[in-house]
């Protein structure tokens, strides 16, 4: 069962997300908050797997919700995903970089959020697709040569992982596509971020573009 806490200032959205997850069989709502302070207080009572954080809130905004929780060692296994009504590349780095695990619209499509809380809930990244070929553009720009040689230190089959990596493809959708098992694929995705110090698999994803081994579009 995947425990959600809900983070937005409004109380008819945070009923209509509750609905909506309290709906699906894996998961249930755990607590609902109108402002950063109290979700980072909530998520110390409640436990939630994952909190869908709003970045524009009165006082505590989300993005210091989200520093709050990532600062306490007892949330370490807490998730956030930001659910915003502003499409902006701001937000999403500011709270990439306080520690949030997504990014997703909030007229995303009901059946893609719950989707996301669900890979962000299993430990992978997530962000909305418009943002993620903004961010690929302002990330790969080359601050110098490309260097090819920067992924010889990975095995063919790790290249291919982050090559479908950057290609926006999530663990379990590589998994089919190699044919490989769900472990296998975390062990290649885990080593590859290890091998070229990576911080996370955004960053992953911008070294896939910025060294060559895959091309935008």
């Amino acid at each position: 069962m995947i425990r959600v806490l809900i983070a937005d200032d409004q109380a008819l959205v945070r009923g209509g997300f509750r609905v909506l997850i309290d709906s699906e069989p894996d998961m249930t709502v755990v607590g609902e908050a109108g402002d950063g302070a109290t979700a980072a207080e909530l998520a110390r009572s409640t436990r939630p797997d994952v909190i869908l954080m709003d970045v524009q809130m009165p006082g505590v905004d989300g993005i210091e919700g989200i520093r709050r929780v990532v600062a306490d060692p007892g949330l370490a296994d807490v998730r956030i995903l930001i659910l915003t009504t502003f499409d902006e590349d701001d937000y999403a780095i500011r709270g990439l970089n306080a520690g949030a695990s997504g990014f997703l619209l909030k007229n995303t499509d009901p059946a893609q959020l719950l989707h996301g809380i669900r890979v962000v809930a299993g430990g992978e990244e997530l962000l909305s697709p418009g943002l993620t070929r903004r961010l690929i553009a302002r990330m790969t720009k080359p601050a110098g040569p490309v260097n090819h040689d920067v992924f010889a230190q990975l095995t063919s089959r790790e290249r291919e992982v982050v090559a479908l990596a950057a290609r926006g493809l999530s663990n379990a959708e590589i998994t089919r596509e190699l044919v490989i098992s769900p472990a296998t694929t975390k062990t290649h995705v885990s080593r590859a971020l290890a091998k070229l110090g990576a911080r996370d698999r955004a960053h992953l994803v911008a070294l896939a573009y910025q060294h060559g081994l895959v091309e935008p579009g």
